[in-house]
């Protein structure tokens, strides 16, 4: 039998793995280079590789070696080669050739001086010369030039490896399948499918890992399903050994040991649509179950005991600029999840940054260094044990202050008026009790000027409590005013045991105009996670005038999450996008949020990556919401319209009044709601109505008491509420 040598070439890590691979399938001096792993054996061990390997980009079959210095050096050792035994005459050919010399100095250059001399050696014997073709040549030459000397192949795969065949719609920079099979090899999945544990992947994208750990789980071999090889244009191909060989791979196809689950979930609806295709194209659908779901929604199955498994995770690595800081946030969350819910299992988490690694909060035991294409990674390998806890994180910690529903006033002196607030506030928090352990909720208001002597609205974010100041009458003397304030910080301190080296979030509160909004009143920079029913949302308590997160709009943020299901959401003025994340926990199919502030929609961004929402099924525009509506094109079945009373921002040519443009404003946004479509139309101007012209052009329901949460219900006005529908359809006539 004649002997061949190979070279099975891989991306960088893997050839350590692959040595054992090439071994098992027959491969005999098989050594790892610098060019891949090398190694000898019959035409069947490079067929076998071709099907069988994981790990491999191409198996190329080694014609010659030699020493080429020189561009003529070069084109005088290809000449040398019978070229006539491998290719015919009609046949196409495309060279990859890699290297340089001081002659060669360019791989074009290079690559064109290789086809002159195959060409030239068809000419020299009065044959028809074959022609070049660079997208699907019937045979594919590999020439590697290093260190003067020449190596010149036949690439039996003709493409890559990692194209399985499997994957009809790669999504956006798609993790290569023989890249995940190394990841799954190195996180220890074979020794886990055949002890019979499961597979998660928590942001699946396209189910590459899912569908690489199937196949691992099935024996099926990787290159079962390509469509061409390069081997076929090859003359010394045989078909019959080949033909002996696949139906051989294919034989060897076996059910999944007993027990072996694989799930994926993914916050991009379409992602997760493009996984199912590929899964249903390999038949695969019994064994591998995909679902859309958001990070932060994560559990462990519950249908039957599962103490052990793998987690396997390639999360986005944030190479666009300035998205590094957003994405801490997702993996922070997505080791405070994995870590609250799959204790006992390992896990394996890919990143392009260490910083990102580091934001996990988990002791990586092992670190494996890959890459993919052009982007060094790292896999980082966990041991999910009780004693691997989650590190500190003090831009994301909770408080450890009390709750509310916890603490009482502590023997603390306070003067007679501080006292008297103190009272109000522990009655408040009394009455507020049942509600909160109900309601899911870790952010809201304890005091709004209950007492017309403490003109301030105190609310509570996760034991942080904050202070805003009503400008008082001009009336008030000023000192008195001040002395009133500093009681009413006293009291907050009291009640909520707010330790003493820490300061309370205070601000003057006076009525805000245009842009005065986004001013900033402080640089701390610092944000703390709040929850709000499914949703973890970012508040900052000190830089600006708001907190990012309007809590008087919960119920109807909750609402938004409730019939959101299937829809297509728009968030017009979205602010800081918390309407978003509910709709975009509620399942929505598409988000679209627009607001003109950077630093908003920033947040909004931060938002989505704290709860493993994908940018891609969400979308974040910044744009004027008026221009944009005019020129929008598309449809929305839920949208949420939550203008400023007043606004003349500095990228707007006008103003934008509520009461003066409110007819035009919502008439922009029903012409892009859909027919039995519902807008929800909110605003916050204290003496606002809604315009005789809108409630008989649309059905009209003033929700606004529905939309009234318990913790304001002494402020009736706080904002107003209501649902519009188009006229063709209205849900709440009478049947």
């Amino acid at each position: 039998m004649t002997q061949y040598r190979f070279l099975a070439t891989s991306p960088k890590g893997l050839g350590s793995l692959l040595v054992p691979e090439i071994s098992d399938l027959g491969g005999l001096d098989v050594r790892e280079t610098v060019a891949g792993v090398t190694f000898n054996g019959g035409l069947g061990v490079g067929y076998r590789a071709c099907l069988h390997s994981r790990l491999a980009n191409r198996i190329i079959l080694q014609l010659s070696e030699f020493a080429a210095s020189r561009a003529d050096d070069l084109y005088d050792g290809i000449a040398n080669l019978p070229w006539c035994d491998h290719l015919a005459p009609s046949s196409t050919l495309a060279i990859d050739f890699s290297g340089r010399s001081e002659d060669i100095r360019n791989t074009q250059f290079g690559a064109q001086r290789c086809k002159d001399a195959i060409v030239d050696v068809f000419r020299s014997r009065g044959l028809s010369r074959p022609s070049v073709d660079t997208r699907a040549p019937d045979l594919r030459i590999h020439v590697r030039l290093h260190r003067g000397r020449v190596s010149v192949g036949i690439d039996l795969s003709g493409t890559s490896l990692h194209q399985r065949g499997y994957r009809t719609e790669p999504g956006k920079a798609p993790l290569k399948e023989n890249l995940a099979a190394a990841v799954l090899i190195r996180s220890g999945w074979p020794a886990l499918l055949e002890a019979g544990q499961p597979l998660i992947d928590p942001m699946c994208g396209s189910g590459t890992f899912l569908i690489e750990g199937a196949m691992m789980a099935t024996a099926r071999p990787a290159g079962l399903d390509r469509k061409r090889w390069g081997f076929e244009g090859w003359l010394g191909h045989s078909p019959t050994q080949w033909q002996t060989i696949e139906a051989d791979g294919r034989s060897r196809v076996r059910s999944a040991p007993d027990g072996v689950e694989l799930r994926g979930y993914d916050g991009d609806i379409r992602a997760v649509r493009r996984a199912e295709v590929s899964i249903a194209a390999l038949g695969l659908d019994d064994l591998i179950r995909v679902r859309p779901k958001a990070l932060n929604t994560l559990t462990r199955p519950t249908h039957r005991s599962m103490p052990e498994g793998l987690i396997v995770c390639n999360p986005p690595w944030g190479e666009r600029l300035g998205q590094l800081s957003t994405m801490r946030l997702l993996y922070r969350e997505l080791g405070q999840v994995i870590h609250r819910e799959f204790q006992g299992w390992q896990a394996g988490i890919l990143t392009a940054h260490n910083e990102l690694g580091r934001a996990v909060g988990l002791r990586s035991h092992r670190q494996y260094a890959f890459n993919n294409g052009s982007i060094d990674i790292q896999l980082l390998l966990f041991d999910l044990s009780p004693n691997n806890r989650l590190a500190s994180n003090p831009a994301d910690e909770m408080s450890q202050t009390p709750s509310l529903a916890e603490a009482e006033v502590p023997p603390e002196p306070l003067s007679e008026g501080a006292t008297m607030l103190a009272n109000r506030l522990v009655k408040n928090k009394r009455r507020l009790k049942s509600w909160l352990k109900s309601s899911n909720t870790s952010c809201y208001r304890l005091y709004d000027a209950d007492m017309p002597e403490y003109a301030v609205a105190i609310d509570v974010y996760e034991g942080h409590p904050h202070v805003a100041e009503y400008a008082p009458p001009k009336t008030i003397d000023e000192k008195a005013a001040e002395n009133r304030f500093q009681e009413a910080l006293s009291a907050v301190r009291a009640v909520l045991q707010w330790p003493e080296d820490k300061p309370i979030a205070a601000k003057r509160r006076q009525r805000q105009r245009g842009t005065d909004q986004y001013n900033k009143l402080d640089q701390k920079g610092e944000r703390i996670t709040v929850r709000e029913g499914p949703a973890r949302l970012l508040v900052n308590l000190n830089d600006y005038l708001d907190t990012g997160l309007f809590l008087d709009h919960r119920p109807l943020r909750l609402t938004l999450g409730e019939e959101a299901a299937g829809k297509h959401f728009l968030n017009l003025f979205c602010y800081t996008g918390a309407a978003t994340i509910h709709a975009a926990l509620g399942g929505a199919a598409t988000s679209t949020s627009v607001d003109l502030s950077n630093t908003y929609l920033k947040w909004l961004t931060d938002n989505l990556a704290l709860n493993g929402l994908s940018e891609r099924q969400h979308r974040v525009l910044r744009a004027d919401c008026m221009t944009w509506l005019e020129a929008c094109d598309r449809k929305f079945d839920l949208i949420l319209l939550d203008p400023p009373s007043f606004s003349n921002s500095k990228a707007t040519d006008g103003t934008l009044d509520i009461i003066r443009d409110q007819i035009r404003l919502v008439d922009a946004a029903m012409s892009v709601l859909s027919p039995g479509g519902t807008l929800y139309f909110s605003n916050n101007h204290r003496r606002f109505e809604l315009a005789e012209d809108l409630q008989q052009r649309y059905c009209t329901k003033d929700i606004t008491r529905q939309t009234i949460p318990e913790d304001f219900n002494r402020r009736k006005d706080i904002h107003h509420c209501w649902r519009f529908q188009h006229r063709s359809k209205n849900p709440w006539s009478r049947s």
